[in-house]
Formats: structure tokens, C-alpha cells, sequence
């Protein structure tokens, strides 16, 4: 207990102060060029991770990397026998299995890294308290891995053309621009995502359900026109969720000859943008105490 002496001798008790003072409070600073380069020089750790999970995942299936194909394929013949049967869906021509298909493979990678890589930290509690390394690496390593099963999940794709008879168009050029989009949007949610599991373990627990929702609101079973016409209200949907953007851009591109919409691209990829950078700065902002938590 602090004392102090009043003015007529006695001695007094102060008030004990409730807080260190402003001079003594820890703030942490986030430099992001110099995460960047750490990151970059820990990507062979990240490469090592990723091809982990990847043996882990298919050594003991008895279909191993065959996952990986079926579970869009599944989706699509699902999508195909409710959709055909009890539901127009205008596909401009294309047969509804690449239209779906096409559709199924940027929402699977993009729901395989936020489902992983959404849980990469807690699941990685004894290297993280053992190994120093940026914590970022384990969400971004579930990335690669959904990277990789949507690579292999395309071959059904080239397959699905071959059967149809139905050739991609010369404006698949716009395909790579369109997965930029696509990869910036996952890794920025599966980065903060991950940091903010955590701190709110419920989240664990709500994320499958979001997922499952999210499914439904995006346009992967049917095309963006049967939410709207509108290229202002459609430049509104792809700002909220870029992935509107990356698949009808996708269809519009491979299936139907057409460039991809301008406003909806330019919604969809400054979204993304800001959802990379802020889920990064959102994470080191985080990161000391993931160790203590985690």
C-alpha cells in the first residue's frame, strides 16, 4: 500500500494506481514490407506444410486423391438432378453439367481453405508453441493444399468438355485474372479467419453453417441473372461477395464467349483487396497472443 505524508504529518494512504502508466503500455507494431519479406523467406516451411496435410489427408483414404474429384462431381450430379427437374436455370446454351461444374470448382477451393485453414492454428498448437515461424504459414498452407485438390478437380472440367461435344471460348484469356481475384478473397478469409478462431472458439463451431449458406447465395447452382439484371445491383452483390463476380465472369468467359462484366469485376476485386490486406493487418495485429491461447 502507497503512503504519502499530508500536510499537518499524519500519514496517508494513496490510492494504489489501477494501470501502469501510458509510458510503460506495450503497443505492438505492424510493419507490413517486413511481415512480407519474413513470410517470403519462411515459404519453403509453408511449401513443407502444405505438402503434409497433403499426405496426411489421401495416405489413408482408400480413394486418396480421388477426394478430391468427387466432391464437386457429387455436387454437380446433385445440383443436376434437382435443378433440371424442378427449376429453369438459364445457361445461354451450355449444358447445365459445365455450367454447375464450372461453377462448383472456385466455391470448393474457396470452402476447402476457409474450412482447413479457418482451423490451421489450433490444430497446430504444438509446433506453434515449438517452432518460430510466421503464424501466417498455416493458414496460407491449407490455401496451397485447396489449391492443389482444385487443380486436380479440374480434369473432370477438360473431361465434361469432351463429353459434351462443347468447346471453351477464346475469351478463357480472362481466366487468369478472374482466379487472381478468386485466391486474394480466399486467403484473406481463411488469414483472418483463422486468428479470430482463436479468440471465439464458437466460431468453430458456426463456421460449416455459414458455409452451408453461403453455397446458396452465391451463384454456383444457377447463374447471377436469376438474382438480377442489373449491372448496378449486380456490382452491389460482387462488392458483398466477390465470388459472384469470379464465377459468372467464369461462365461468361469459357462458356458463353463474352468478357466478363466491368463494374461486378472491378466490385469483386476491390473487395478482395481490401479482404486480403485487412485480414493481414487484422492478423499480425493478433498474433502475439496465439501462442498463449491457442
Amino acid at each position: 500500500m502507497v503512503e504519502e505524508l499530508s500536510r499537518e504529518g499524519a500519514h496517508v494512504e494513496a490510492p494504489a494506481p489501477s494501470e501502469p502508466p501510458p509510458e510503460l503500455w506495450f503497443r505492438r507494431g505492424i510493419h507490413p514490407l517486413a511481415s512480407l519479406r519474413e513470410l517470403w523467406q519462411f515459404r519453403e516451411l509453408t511449401l513443407s506444410l502444405a505438402e503434409r496435410d497433403l499426405r496426411i489427408r489421401y495416405s489413408q483414404a482408400m480413394l486418396g486423391a480421388a477426394w478430391a474429384i468427387l466432391t464437386p462431381l457429387l455436387l454437380m450430379l446433385a445440383f443436376g438432378l434437382v435443378f433440371t427437374k424442378f427449376a429453369r436455370i438459364d445457361t445461354h446454351g451450355a449444358p447445365y453439367a459445365l455450367f454447375a461444374y464450372l461453377g462448383l470448382v472456385p466455391w470448393t477451393f474457396f470452402s476447402s481453405a476457409v474450412a482447413q485453414g479457418g482451423l490451421s492454428l489450433t490444430l497446430n498448437v504444438p509446433l506453434l508453441n515449438k517452432l518460430y515461424c510466421p503464424r501466417e504459414v498455416f493458414p496460407i498452407a491449407q490455401v496451397l493444399v485447396a489449391a492443389v485438390d482444385a487443380a486436380m478437380a479440374t480434369v473432370v472440367l477438360v473431361l465434361l468438355f469432351a463429353i459434351t461435344g462443347y468447346a471453351p471460348r477464346v475469351e478463357s484469356v480472362w481466366v487468369p485474372l478472374l482466379l487472381l481475384v478468386l485466391v486474394a478473397f480466399t486467403a484473406g478469409c481463411t488469414i483472418a479467419i483463422s486468428v479470430v478462431v482463436v479468440y471465439l472458439r464458437d466460431l468453430r463451431l458456426a463456421l460449416p453453417l455459414a458455409l452451408q449458406f453461403a453455397i446458396f447465395v452465391t451463384p454456383v447452382a444457377y447463374g447471377a441473372d436469376v438474382i438480377t439484371r442489373s449491372t448496378g445491383l449486380l456490382s452491389l452483390y460482387a462488392a458483398l461477395d466477390p465470388l459472384v463476380a469470379v464465377i459468372d465472369g467464369l461462365r461468361r468467359a469459357v462458356l458463353w464467349g463474352q468478357a466478363p462484366e466491368g463494374w461486378p469485376l472491378l466490385a469483386g476485386a476491390g473487395t478482395s483487396t481490401l479482404v486480403l490486406a485487412g485480414g493481414f493487418l487484422l492478423f499480425k495485429r493478433l498474433e502475439t497472443g496465439i501462442a498463449d491461447i491457442a
